[in-house]
């Protein structure tokens, strides 16, 4: 697989903001009443850079980015998992600290797994889709569609699994709908961004693929 170099710094972006939400995510923030985690305030870039990678490369390279961001993911919780096991010196007084922030519960991992490879691999497929249905117009409709699916998914999936039995069918439904709201209008806002940059990529790099004969199976990474 010959990539450039444009490639490697969006997939980048894409794997780095992902792995951050996921780390930051343990705090909750208060916006404008709603109790969001903090994760949000980058979560959504991955989604951004997601459709620039399926725009200007396609789906089929878009799949093999967010399989890679799955493993680097369970790579730094792996990592993080095993440094909270290790014992801590005596005279380091932050492990009660470290586990508070940084230690997972299995079920969240769970949850935040699931959800993300189902709305990355939503989000991908529909724009591509799209783009083929629409012949390559219209960006902001199929990126605003596309995330609004994504997004729905992954906090429906996520909420759901992480927290069903837990808080009251009612709290789950707002928690779900105010990420989403939140999520979608974040990407909408910076609509004008995503034009910019996929127009820039697609000049330099000389490409505008469109999934016409691509199988969309999100395990066939070989083809």
């Amino acid at each position: 697989m010959k990539v450039s170099k444009w490639f490697v710094v969006i997939a980048a972006i894409f794997i780095t903001s992902l792995i951050t939400a996921n780390i930051i995510a343990v705090k909750l923030v208060s916006i404008s009443g709603f109790f969001l985690p903090a994760g949000v305030v980058i979560f959504p870039i991955s989604y951004i850079f997601g459709d620039i990678l399926t725009e200007v490369y396609g789906y089929r390279l878009t799949r093999f980015v967010i399989w890679l961001g799955f493993f680097c993911n369970l790579l730094a919780v792996v990592a993080i998992g095993i440094a909270q096991a290790l014992p801590p010196a005596p005279f380091w007084e932050g492990q009660e600290a470290y586990e508070a922030i940084l230690g997972y519960t299995p079920r969240l991992l769970v949850a935040s797994f699931i959800a993300y490879l189902i709305g990355e691999f939503a989000n991908s497929y529909i724009l591509a889709r799209m783009k083929v249905i629409t012949q390559g117009r219209w960006l902001w409709a199929r990126t605003i569609t596309s995330t609004i699916v994504g997004q729905g998914l992954d906090s429906v999936v996520f909420i759901f699994i992480a927290f069903a039995g837990v808080i009251p069918a009612a709290g789950l439904i707002n928690a779900t709908i105010t990420q989403w709201i939140f999520k979608s209008a974040y990407e909408a806002l910076v609509t004008p961004v995503t034009y910019a940059v996929t127009n820039y990529l697609k000049r330099i790099e000389g490409i505008d693929t469109f999934d016409y004969e691509t199988n969309f199976n999100p395990l066939a990474l070989g083809d």
